[in-house]
């Protein structure tokens, strides 16, 4: 699939590091390094623009190696970029750590998954149909 970019950063077109990979990377586009101070949360600029084909999302999700290595999160994940949106793509940081997270140009810091998605129709009824697991929520198969 062929989507539209610009790249108004110092880095290189997101891309796919394995053959496998589902998502690609995201990195910082900055004039300076952030200081991410524990608990604190920063929208961090990408210098990148996108045109998606209808029917389909960009899902912005956190990098696995910097949530368990540095306790680095993204605040709404997974974000979502519409077809319709034409901003530049940020990624909404958090440091869950006690230690300050230093940003710079070109670290990876998220990832983006492209997907498709449908749009739904509702039908109003009065009842649902019945399953073995009906109302059973948070918790409710146990532990083990």
């Amino acid at each position: 699939m062929n989507i539209r970019i610009i790249n108004k950063s110092k880095n290189s077109l997101p891309a796919y590091e394995t053959a496998h990979a589902a998502g690609m990377d995201l990195r910082a586009d900055l004039d300076a390094p952030i200081h991410l101070k524990p608990m604190e949360r920063k929208l961090i600029p990408t210098g990148l623009y996108i045109e998606l084909p209808e029917g389909f999302e960009a899902q912005i999700r956190p990098r696995s190696g910097l949530a368990y290595k540095y306790g680095i999160g993204i605040v709404n994940s997974p974000g979502t970029i519409d077809a319709d949106y034409r901003g530049e793509i940020k990624v909404l940081l958090v440091n869950l750590s006690d230690q300050v997270f230093e940003i710079n140009t070109g670290d990876r810091i998220a990832q983006m998954v492209i997907a498709r998605h449908e749009k739904a129709i509702w039908q109003q009824v009065e009842e649902l149909n019945e399953t073995s697991r009906g109302a059973g929520g948070y918790g409710h198969t146990g532990v083990a």
